[in-house]
């Protein structure tokens, strides 16, 4: 099953972010048989980190959530809030760029 995970930063935590950014990359390299997609929520301007987005493979939300608890951003406590929900994958185009 796929679920998204939305995760906001706190205010001001781009140290935290920046501090625990080699780890949180091994962590999701280490998943990534997991991962459809994932990436950084970006500020309008494209130049600051406001949280991130993943939409991970899970057998169920309680595996989600360990999933999202054992990225080393969440145990740094980056994260003002993280929302987990299930995701159906509708449109998917992978060569639209960014």
């Amino acid at each position: 099953m796929l679920y998204a995970i939305y995760c906001v930063d706190k205010p001001n935590s781009m140290d935290v972010r920046m501090a625990n950014r080699p780890e949180h990359i091994e962590y999701l390299k280490s998943k990534e048989s997991q991962i459809l997609m994932g990436g950084a929520l970006l500020t309008e301007d494209g130049e600051g980190m406001l949280g991130s987005l993943l939409v991970i493979d899970a057998a169920d939300e309680a595996a989600a959530k360990a999933f999202a608890d054992g990225d080393p951003f969440a145990k740094a406590g980056l994260f003002q809030s993280v929302r987990i929900t299930r995701w159906r994958k509708a449109f998917f185009n992978p060569g639209v760029a960014g």
